[in-house]
């Protein structure tokens, strides 16, 4: 019997990324800037969904992220949650990751990639053109 619980569905807002998962697809998307009042309040309900979804299924979970820009504690959130795919994906589990960015912002860029050299799996960093 699969656990299923429910998905979330976080409006962003000028501080919080917007958050969406879909647990029948394995995907957890967000977009936006992240530097909430409370990233704890925020986030932990994130990491509690991943690690719900590691434990009880053994479908994929893709990560789709176009964040903008995070504050330190939510650079700390983001570590915790690739830390949970890095577990997951030592022990066989397929995880993967896709940080999409603005091509005029390289510093989101480059904290994609400083992310990435601590992955082993599956983590693309997409440019997107901005709008001009």
């Amino acid at each position: 019997m699969t656990t299923m619980i429910s998905d979330l569905d976080i409006p962003g807002s000028q501080s919080a990324p917007a958050i969406q998962s879909d647990w029948q697809a394995g995907r957890l998307a967000m977009q936006g800037d992240s530097y909430p009042e409370n990233s704890y309040e925020l986030f932990d309900q994130v990491i509690h969904w991943v690690r719900l979804f590691l434990a009880n299924e053994q479908r994929p979970l893709h990560l789709e992220l176009a964040l903008v820009y995070l504050n330190t504690s939510s650079v700390k959130a983001m570590m915790d949650i690739f830390d949970l795919l890095e577990e997951a994906f030592e022990t066989g589990r397929e995880v993967s990751v896709t940080w999409q960015y603005d091509v005029r912002n390289e510093r989101i860029a480059e904290l994609a990639d400083e992310f990435r050299e601590d992955c082993s799996y599956p983590f693309a960093i997409t440019p997107i053109a901005g709008e001009s």
